[in-house]
């Protein structure tokens, strides 16, 4: 039976089922300028209500540097019972070193956006400059906002014809930035597989990374979750595959497909759905209490 999708415009008038809400960062509470003044005001009003409330984001960032990154946007931290980044996560496994990462190697060749995120901090890695030196190639971010999947192919092609994998951090395929669609790791991941490359990802939609940021939260039960994100190829994919309750942002990086109406288009959003099997429960415009 397909699953029916309920326009909103308040989350208030859908939350009292829930008392655990996850939620992402792009796209929900920030479009790459600033944080929204009105999500801001859903998560303190949710708290208030005595949800616990997780931030969940596929950003290569560590914890420490998201945090300190909503400190400065005057994001009240204190209403987050847990922070998780793929960044963080990815840290770890390469700390590990188990299972994709056992035989990874230690050189890596970093393309896209220059800047260091952290993701590498006091482990045995080194970057290559040369890429023929390089065991493995990683991406966590577009070098810039105009990028497009063809400034990468050189180098993809390049990797995939040395045999060595891609890592990324994150699998989205685009992102929503000061109103702009943009190009995210995610598609470049797509198109190396495409051309015969390993690929390891990590970050939503793996259920078992939602279930990581859950761990903390005392007496979760499926019912009572509620997911709420931007991208319907990992938040909402990800909360189907978990199995709990999602609220899609149509303003967020589908704006260009759903629109901008403050209701939301609930026939473009079941289309949305349908072509990446992945069904909300819920679509609202932005959010707001």
């Amino acid at each position: 039976m397909i699953k029916m999708i309920k326009p909103i415009v308040n989350i208030s008038k859908v939350i009292e089922p829930y008392n655990t809400v996850i939620v992402g960062f792009n796209g929900v509470l920030s479009e790459g300028n600033g944080v929204k003044s009105e999500a801001v005001e859903a998560l303190i009003q949710m708290k208030r209500a005595g949800r616990h409330i997780v931030l969940l984001s596929n950003t290569a960032l560590r914890v420490s540097s998201l945090i300190n990154g909503l400190h400065e946007n005057k994001l009240p931290v204190a209403v987050f019972d847990a922070v998780v980044t793929a960044g963080e996560i990815l840290h770890y496994k390469f700390k590990a070193r188990q299972g994709e990462f056992a035989a990874i190697g230690s050189n890596y060749y970093k393309i896209g956006d220059a800047r260091d995120k952290g993701v590498f901090a006091g482990l045995d890695y080194q970057p290559a400059e040369d890429i023929s030196r390089a065991d493995f190639i990683y991406m966590d971010a577009a070098a810039k906002q105009s990028d497009v999947i063809e400034d990468y192919l050189p180098t993809l092609e390049h990797a995939a014809g040395m045999g060595i994998p891609l890592v990324c951090a994150g699998n989205d395929t685009s992102s929503y930035k000061d109103g702009e669609i943009c190009l995210a790791p995610g598609a470049v991941a797509e198109q190396y597989a495409v051309l015969g490359g390993k690929i390891i990802t990590v970050g939503k939609p793996d259920a078992k990374i939602i279930a990581y940021a859950l761990d903390g939260i005392p007496d979760v039960r499926k019912e009572n979750v509620l997911i709420i994100g931007d991208n319907i190829a990992t938040d909402i994919k990800g909360a189907n595959l978990l199995g709990v309750s999602s609220a899609l942002i149509s303003k967020g990086v589908h704006v260009n497909f759903l629109g901008e109406g403050y209701i939301p288009d609930v026939a473009k959003t079941r289309e949305l759905a349908t072509n990446f099997d992945a069904y909300p429960d819920f679509v609202i415009s932005n959010l707001r209490w």
